[in-house]
């Protein structure tokens, strides 16, 4: 279908876009205190214990919830017969609760998000057979949703390549939730990717596929994850992505604009091309610690490429592994790394995971995956001041926009060709390299406050007073260390270094993709020839780097008209893995590091000086270097 070839034209409207609903909504809008995801256990919602629980969040330091809608608590035992009575999905007394909530949180100052659906991915017991998400190979095969709010009764995930499907999902959430997006923004919440991916299907796949390819792929499908079939699976991924972005994530946004409501959207573990789905939402959205926090960076290149400023995250999950390691004895300090590292990495606001409904004033229902907020466990005697901590450098972390210096190229092509991760490298719900786990920016770069570039948008941007300009961002130079770089984007590469523009690739690509171009080699070989482009990032960059010194710690910076505001996040946060060990935090040492700071054409030498458990925030102007206020002191972690 020809429709998919310009998809991407699609993407450039929406993020080039101003919605003003994501303008209006609260975290663009002054509100920088962390908010909640806030489970609703399948049960009898009631209005005063909303009331009750609202009330305590705000007075803890929290500006606002996601309402998530899951299964019944006593879903696991396994002798129940009549499980949690409850209110109906999408029934009247439930949209009447549910409003509720979003009217009180509205009396008192708080935001109200709402995922959008029972647990997730999309999909209930009214989805039809039909348009429910498939595979290749299986006919008889739909995927389910079974721990849902409507547990024990089961339903179908949507089709997310049928954008149909989507919308047909999407007019009965509207129906029911209508009353609820009134008065302020609100967001509508997606997770991140659950749907199975390896072979994931759609009718009339393969016509699509031969009038994009030229050939046929169903004799390759069986043997898509085998070796040999690189190239093959390079033009699957290509292909479902144009589907995904299309069917799926622009329907999401647009729906959630017509309706008075922002997108905020994980778009991790999606087999598509990452920046172009992140970059069209209103808020796009990281996670972490069952993803890194580096991989933030990815998600706030995106955003700036799409004009969008708030980068949220959902935060603290699992933190110290799956599923329930050390529930209700987690400790802030440990959490202080996580967020710390979010900071350094683009992230301007935290989403907790998270607050359990918790009827008659009790403060009993635990959550497996997540650290517990709530009146009590180790985190309940900190929790206002950590939140106001969160809140002071979220508000500065959204000042201007990002620092760009050099654009790194995003190996999207490379993860589509390589396909499973090796299993050490595995995880229970990850095995594709497509979703871009351990994606780091090179050392040599560090001082460069280096950003993630796609192909889509070194295509559509220009040259301009010696700058590259793509979207929001503005780069003085180029950095490519990949195996494969797709013929299209290639040339646009090339006509980028032609105009004189530094560009670092550091070695010769390899077309992907089973129909090769014959002057694919010719461009490379001319690229090379060209004195501005060469392997040595020394030798072609021009610019001074926004930071030198040794061992730098991982830090961010955004512009205004006339400072930057850096924050650095103490060096115990660098190179966070999953899961965190218990007490990692705990340290007694004070760390300095000596660097120089380049603004305007000044040179500013600045000692830092991390005392334990403290990052730091500077606003360096023509007037020098001020250090802002930013501590706040934990309570000493202990070690297990």
């Amino acid at each position: 279908m020809i429709k998919y070839l310009f998809a991407f034209v699609l993407v450039l409207i929406l993020s080039a876009s101003a919605f003003p609903q994501s303008g209006l909504h609260p975290m663009n809008n002054g509100n920088n205190k962390p908010y909640t995801r806030w489970w609703w256990f399948a049960s009898g919602i009631k209005e005063n214990d909303i009331k009750v629980q609202l009330d305590w969040l705000k007075a803890n330091g929290f500006g606002g919830v996601e309402i998530a809608f899951v299964y019944p608590l006593n879903r696991m035992v396994r002798d129940t017969v009549n499980y949690t009575p409850r209110q109906e999905w999408l029934g009247k007394d439930f949209c009447s609760v549910v409003s509720y909530a979003k009217n009180y949180s509205d009396e008192i100052g708080l935001g109200c998000d709402f995922t959008y659906g029972t647990l997730w991915p999309f999909g209930d017991s009214k989805v039809p057979r039909d348009e429910a998400s498939r595979l290749y190979g299986d006919t008889a095969f739909r995927q389910e949703i079974k721990a849902s709010w409507e547990y024990p009764r089961n339903g179908y995930v949507i089709n997310h390549l049928d954008k149909q499907a989507f919308n047909n999902y999407a007019s009965r959430l509207n129906s029911a939730f209508g009353n609820a997006y009134k008065g302020s923004v609100s967001s509508l919440f997606c997770d991140s990717w659950e749907v199975e991916t390896k072979t994931l299907w759609t009718p009339g796949f393969e016509k699509m596929f031969a009038d994009k390819f030229g050939y046929d792929i169903i004799p390759y499908m069986d043997n898509l994850w085998k070796d040999g079939f690189e190239m093959q699976r390079y033009d699957y991924f290509k292909l479902i992505s144009g589907l995904v972005l299309d069917e799926f994530y622009i329907p999401f946004v647009k729906n959630a604009n017509e309706n008075n409501c922002a997108a905020r959207v994980q778009v991790m573990g999606a087999p598509v091309d990452i920046i172009n789905a992140y970059s069209i939402m209103d808020f796009p959205e990281t996670e972490a610690m069952l993803y890194e926090p580096d991989y933030s960076r990815i998600v706030a290149s995106a955003a700036l490429f799409g004009n969008k400023n708030v980068i949220t995250s959902e935060t603290f999950t699992c933190l110290y592994g799956w599923p329930r390691e050390f529930l209700n004895k987690e400790q802030t300090a440990d959490l202080k790394l996580i967020c710390d590292a979010l900071f350094a990495n683009g992230t301007n606001h935290i989403i907790w995971h998270g607050a359990p409904f918790i009827p008659d004033e009790t403060d009993t229902v635990r959550f497996y995956a997540t650290v517990h907020v709530g009146k009590s466990g180790n985190l309940s005697g900190e929790l206002k001041a950590f939140n106001d901590y969160m809140e002071k450098v979220s508000g500065f972390m959204k000042k201007g926009k990002p620092y760009t210096d050099a654009a790194m190229y995003l190996p999207l092509e490379d993860s589509w060709v390589a396909g499973e991760y090796p299993p050490e490298k595995q995880m229970k719900w990850s095995w594709g390299q497509y979703e871009l786990r351990y994606v780091y920016p090179p050392d040599e770069l560090k001082g460069f406050h280096p950003l993630w570039i796609n192909g889509d948008y070194l295509e559509k941007s220009i040259i301009k007073n010696g700058k590259l300009m793509a979207g929001g961002a503005e780069f003085k130079s180029l950095y490519i260390d990949v195996e494969y770089i797709d013929y299209n984007y290639l040339k646009a590469i090339y006509g980028i270094a032609k105009k004189g523009f530094p560009v670092c690739i550091k070695r010769k690509p390899i077309e992907p993709g089973f129909m090769k171009h014959n002057d694919y080699n010719a461009i490379v070989e001319n690229l090379y020839r060209l004195p501005n482009v060469s392997p040595d990032f020394i030798k072609v960059n021009k610019s001074k780097p926004l930071i030198t010194g040794e061992m730098i710690p991982g830090y961010w910076c955004r512009k205004t008209n006339d400072a930057y505001y850096i924050f650095f996040a103490n060096p115990k946060s660098a190179n966070l893995k999953y899961p965190l060990s218990y007490g990692q935090s705990k340290t007694s040492e004070t760390v300095e590091r000596k660097i120089k700071i380049n603004y305007s054409g000044q040179v500013f030498d600045v000692k830092l000086k991390f005392k334990p458990y403290q990052s730091l925030l500077f606003k360096v102007s023509n007037d020098g270097v001020e250090n802002l206020d930013i501590k706040f002191n934990p309570m000493e972690p202990v070690q297990e």
